[in-house]
């Protein structure tokens, strides 16, 4: 059988720059490649990448002599390489947390490596901000079964955000928990007075229906970090 191989863009120790885990440390694999095409705000865009081996992949995370909250699996989109990450999961013995960093676009994928991971980083794609497609349908079957492990939702506020896609992401996670933290997330190069301002009128709305509706922006942007 021919040895699965996964397009890893790279692997790093940092600390977590965005949504509940802001400033946790951890060790960060990027895997290459997305489903959604040509994202407003996308700060990964096509990069280059390696192929490694699950075996590769292990010892390089290994090697990272580092005390770490948890592995962040991110990209890209990593559950687009779900036939890798679903054997990696299943070998690697390790005593620290799987963190799935994703867009939540790919409920099927999820459900065969959830049993695997321990906290799941979840976007909702707002289209007004994204310039994509809806994925209401989608999002909400993935959000269902995220639902099993810890989970938040974060999302991408811009200035071209419209009210009634917050209301439809809050209506989303409200069906499955109100008690799922939602991350609204300001995009950097947009951040000003007046997006702030809208910033803190989505909370105040979302606040109205979930219980935990948090501003965070991206800091390893702000200190200019990975």
């Amino acid at each position: 059988m021919e040895e699965i191989k996964a397009r890893i863009t790279e692997i790093f120790y940092s600390i977590q720059g965005e949504g509940i885990y802001v400033g946790y440390p951890q060790v960060f694999v990027r895997f290459s490649g997305c489903n959604l095409e040509n994202c407003r705000f996308c700060d990964t865009p096509g990069r280059e990448y390696k192929e490694m081996d699950i075996q590769e992949l292990i010892e390089y995370i290994i090697a990272i002599d580092k005390n770490y909250h948890s592995i962040s699996l991110t990209g890209g989109e990593p559950l687009l390489q779900i036939d890798f990450l679903e054997r990696f999961l299943e070998v690697f013995n390790t005593n620290h947390r799987i963190y799935l960093e994703t867009n939540g676009t790919l409920p099927q994928n999820l459900e065969r490596i959830i049993h695997n991971v321990d906290i799941v980083a979840m976007d909702i794609k707002l289209p007004s901000a994204t310039g994509l497609p809806p994925y209401w349908d989608a999002h909400r079957r993935f959000l269902l079964i995220a639902w099993e492990k810890t989970v938040f939702v974060k999302t991408v506020i811009t200035k071209n955000t419209v009210d009634r896609d917050l209301e439809e992401a809050v209506e989303l996670i409200l069906s499955v928990d109100p008690n799922i933290p939602l991350v609204l997330q300001p995009a950097t190069e947009e951040l000003d007075e007046d997006l702030f301002q809208k910033l803190l009128d989505y909370q105040q709305e979302a606040s109205k229906s979930l219980f935990d509706v948090r501003i965070i922006p991206q800091v390893q942007r702000l200190i200019s970090v990975k």
